[in-house]
């Protein structure tokens, strides 16, 4: 029998080479003979660990949010007061990197399941819910401080995810009017539109 380190391990390759080819095939062509091909694993393997492919997915979904928040914890970790934070991390959601890219793919594919499944739904709820209170309380550090303006922290939040995200969608389908560059832009000039009103002049 496997160690508990060792099942743990080979569950996590199994989850990671689930979300690689979610982004490629998408989440409706998704085939657990590819996911075995990619984890190195036989589809035997995934059934042991997961007993379906419902279950698979969704564990999937939720260890890439927990991969997600763990690639950006250097941003919280960099000392930087709360307009910097929030600009570092508007750079690491849009997507340039091959990494980021992915991410996007993913999330994107959930949004997409997410209105016919009710698992999934909630499922995005935890997440954005944890996402949310994140960025409004790095916005309510920056009011504390003075650095940003009054008002809800939650809505001011609300406003930049939806930016992200709305923006991030238009450039993985390639818009000519919406680039990558475009999007960091508008994302940046939108904080810099929460500086207080004396500030800004």
């Amino acid at each position: 029998m496997p160690r508990p380190h060792v099942e743990e391990e080979r569950r996590q390759q199994i989850l990671e080479a689930t979300w690689h080819v979610i982004a490629v095939s998408g989440f409706r062509s998704l085939r657990l003979s590819d996911v075995a091909k990619r984890a190195g694993v036989s589809s035997g393997m995934i059934h042991y660990y997961f007993d379906t492919k419902r279950d698979l997915l969704k564990a999937a979904f939720e260890r890439y949010y927990e991969h997600s928040m763990q690639r950006r914890q250097w941003v919280m970790e960099t000392g930087k007061g709360p307009l910097e934070l929030l600009k570092l991390i508007v750079e690491s959601y849009v997507p340039v990197e091959d990494e980021t890219m992915e991410g996007w793919h993913v999330w994107s594919e959930l949004w997409v399941e997410g209105l016919q499944e009710p698992d999934l739904q909630q499922l995005n709820e935890d997440f954005y819910g944890q996402w949310r209170r994140l960025v409004a309380g790095i916005i309510r550090d920056g009011q504390d401080a003075g650095v940003i303006r009054d008002g809800s922290a939650t809505e001011l939040a609300n406003m930049l995810i939806a930016m992200m995200d709305g923006l991030a969608i238009q450039v993985l389908l390639g818009s000519r009017s919406m680039t990558a560059e475009r999007m960091r832009t508008t994302c940046l000039a939108f904080i810099d539109e929460m500086l207080p009103k004396q500030a800004a002049r």
